[in-house]
């Protein structure tokens, strides 16, 4: 266990170099913070955080710079999450409340997120599997094409065709969808298939073609495998950063062009928890280089998706933090009053 005055020193170091881009010699940190103590005895707690793997001197005759461990350490035991000022809070709920559809939610976000921390912004979209039904409508476009249309609670619209077997007529069309939302509506997406099995059988015989094929449409989109989908934006932000990239930028810019490797990073979206991956613990190497802040939101209790930044190593933890938790609530207050 470190010292509680040898954290102090870590605190300053990780403050100094997020700020200054230079590595930090024990003079400067003397100068700088009120540690107490003299410049002798600071670079005796700067030797012992370098021996324990804490920081590290990337030249000779320089300061030293926090490593993954570090960071790590500062994240758990040193960062507080900084609050949002009063201004800036207006300005969230102000930017986030023009939205006119979840498309528009999830644009803003990433758009506000990338200028909020000046890093990478990644916004999962809420999923169907972790949504409810607010509603199904089924609209008559032709005598045997219907288009079925799901609302979930998050505001995610999903639109599919259905041709019918058979020509099917209004008063059967409306008594369908009057029966399908008494089941379904404000019902978990995972009971859907329960609640729908004997459904065609309270239809004519002749209608029930057209009701299974239907209801099959309805279950084919609650299961469809390329739900997860995500917007990416503030790419360019990392340009500014190009310095704390070791050898050069692109595999992290391959990396942030891969789905899969961004949902992974996001983690799991039932965890409405903070998540802060730093260097080495993103399990793509393309990413060793970059930390990634992440929380769910949702419009309940439950987490239904993640959003988060990536950026460099050398990040304002406690700043980018909050600035994610501020943005994932007011997003999760907007799904829930759509």
């Amino acid at each position: 266990m470190l010292s509680e005055r040898r954290l102090q020193v870590l605190r300053a170091i990780v403050q100094d170099y997020v700020g200054t881009e230079e590595p930090v010699g024990s003079k400067a940190l003397t100068e700088r913070h009120n540690l107490g103590v003299s410049p002798a005895t600071v670079r005796n707690d700067m030797a012992a955080l370098e021996d324990e793997g804490f920081i590290a001197q990337p030249h000779t005759s320089a300061g030293r710079i926090p490593t993954d461990k570090g960071y790590r350490l500062f994240v758990d035991k040193l960062a507080g999450v900084k609050p949002m000022t009063p201004p800036e809070r207006r300005a969230i709920q102000n930017f986030l409340d023009g939205a006119v559809d979840l498309d528009d939610v999830v644009a803003r976000t990433v758009r506000l997120l990338a200028q909020l921390t000046r890093q990478v912004a990644v916004v999962q979209y809420p999923s169907l599997t972790r949504s409810t039904v607010r509603h199904v409508e089924l609209l008559s476009l032709a005598p045997a094409r219907v288009m079925l249309v799901l609302i979930t609670d998050t505001g995610r619209v999903e639109q599919r065709m259905v041709d019918c077997p058979a020509p099917f007529g209004e008063a059967s069309l409306a008594d369908l969808r009057a029966r399908l939302n008494s089941r379904v509506a404000g019902r978990r997406f995972t009971d859907v298939p329960r609640l729908v099995e004997d459904l065609t059988e309270a239809f004519d015989v002749e209608d029930r073609g057209t009701v299974s094929t239907v209801l099959s449409t309805l279950l084919e989109t609650l299961v469809e495998e390329n739900e997860e989908r995500l917007m990416i934006g503030g790419t360019a932000n990392l340009t500014r950063f190009a310095h704390d990239f070791p050898l050069t930028i692109r595999p992290v810019l391959e990396a942030l062009e891969e789905q899969v490797v961004l949902l992974k990073l996001l983690g799991e979206a039932g965890d409405s928890g903070m998540t802060v991956r730093i260097g080495h613990e993103n399990a793509y190497e393309g990413l060793n280089s970059t930390s990634v802040v992440s929380v769910g939101y949702g419009s309940g209790g439950e987490a239904v998706a993640k959003l988060g930044v990536v950026g460099p190593t050398r990040m304002d933890y406690p700043g980018t933090m909050g600035a994610v938790r501020a943005v994932a609530r007011y997003v999760g207050q907007i799904l829930a009053e759509s």
